[in-house]
């Protein structure tokens, strides 16, 4: 079968001769290629960015969340009332609020969180997320996250104090009454019978991978929590999850009916919309910046057509000599353009997928190279760089750069097509 008299044409003069247009044009099929390649790399990590980073959100934290205005003492019936939507599976019981924590000279602020670990671990998939020790809160026990274990230098098996700011704020009251009744010696008694800080043994240290709980939460038993905060029976909140954690901003609206203020109920999504909108910002950005590669690449494709057709008028003048339409000899560069915006895809998609394949391997390779370490699990935490691959975005980008490719061949194929056969015959 013959090829088209505009793509046999194309394809021959785009044939290697070890001509400066040939070198050229390798070199316009490269920064396809590279172009292409760059972008399938940083999309696809970006992408397994956020997917890694959602799957660790829905890991530890609850799919929605009931809080209240104050402490919650119906929390029962509001507990009840989840559990007759079809759609919640699970639900179990908080309290959290900041405490002084003290082990031996060093004191630091972080969170406590009061669980029922058997209800806890419906919800949230805590157990996975120890790392050494065990998810023991049997009397009074604590686990720690891997950061606050680390500032604070706490082992499986330390005791540390806990401070509630109910016993700071005792201890300030009563230091109030100590001095307005200076002739009361109660007073001074009552001051050394303050709430003693609740000492709690370390059993377990977990690592959920993301750094705000590591370096903030401990793990108290429940009990414990409402002591510290003497919330009696009391609860911050209801953690709750759902058959379908990317359904809940409906199901949302629906519990929302049936749990009056001053009950809240917050998703997943609400709690981590900052973050997650500046990973899709910053997706679309670096898609648009790195775009600009391929369209490099492209102004590379005109300047070699550009070239061939000053190099080429003498054939051009035959050509439209001999009865080739205008639409024929346009056809002739842009089906060169093509050519080049097929071949760089081509590359370009073999070269970004081994990339992506092979991509722990290649920074494991410049880390030694450079004796730095790159991508550090310190920082993003993450043990090896995350990256999922969109058939989407693929289609996306190979279909852009061909487009440019091809209406970058426009411009001097239109120059071509206008050229006179007897001026440019006139001109050899």
């Amino acid at each position: 079968m013959k090829a088209p008299f505009s793509l046999f044409l194309a394809l021959r003069y785009l044939k290697p001769k070890r001509t400066f247009v040939s070198i050229i044009t390798l070199v316009s099929i490269l920064g396809v290629t590279l172009g292409i390649a760059v972008l399938i790399i940083v999309i696809s990590v970006m992408t397994g960015f956020g997917q890694e980073l959602r799957n660790k959100v829905l890991g530890f934290d609850a799919h929605l969340l009931v809080t209240s205005n104050g402490p919650m003492y119906d929390w029962r019936e509001v507990d009840e009332a989840l559990h007759r939507h079809p759609g919640v599976v699970a639900s179990a019981p908080f309290v959290q609020g900041p405490v002084l924590v003290q082990f031996r000279d060093l004191t630091l602020a972080p969170k406590i969180r009061g669980i029922e670990v058997e209800r806890e671990e419906k919800v949230t998939a805590i157990r996975s997320a120890i790392k050494e020790g065990q998810l023991d809160l049997d009397g009074d026990k604590v686990v720690i996250g891997r950061e606050l274990a680390n500032q604070l230098g706490v082992m499986v098996g330390d005791q540390i104090t806990v401070i509630s700011p109910k016993n700071v704020g005792e201890i300030v009251d009563r230091i109030d009454q100590a001095k307005e009744s200076k002739e009361n010696p109660e007073a001074l008694d009552r001051l050394r019978e303050m709430i003693v800080p609740a000492e709690l043994t370390v059993t377990g240290i977990f690592e959920s991978g993301r750094f705000v709980y590591d370096s903030e939460f401990l793990l108290v038993p429940l009990y414990i929590a409402q002591e510290l905060y003497g919330l009696e029976d009391g609860l911050h909140g209801i953690t709750v999850k759902t058959t379908d954690p990317y359904k809940v901003e409906q199901m949302k609206e629906e519990l929302a009916a049936h749990i009056l203020p001053p009950h809240h109920v917050q998703s997943w999504m609400d709690m981590n919309r900052q973050l997650f909108d500046a990973i899709r910002m910053e997706r679309n950005v670096m898609f648009f910046l790195l775009l600009f590669i391929v369209i490099v690449a492209a102004f590379g494709v005109m300047n070699t057509l550009i070239t061939m057709t000053v190099q080429k008028t003498r054939e051009i003048g035959i050509m439209k000599a001999l009865g080739a339409s205008t639409p024929q000899v346009i056809w002739v560069f842009v089906s060169q353009g093509m050519v080049v915006g097929f071949f760089g895809n081509i590359t370009g998609l073999a070269a970004g997928l081994a990339l992506v394949r092979w991509r722990n391997e290649f920074r494991e390779f410049l880390s030694r190279a450079l004796n730095e370490e790159i991508f550090s699990a310190s920082i993003y935490q993450f043990s090896e760089i995350p990256a999922v691959v969109d058939p989407k975005d693929i289609a996306t980008i190979c279909i852009s750069a061909f487009i440019m490719c091809t209406f970058a061949a426009l411009i001097p194929a239109w120059f071509a097509a206008r050229l006179d056969p007897v001026k440019a015959l006139r001109s050899e």
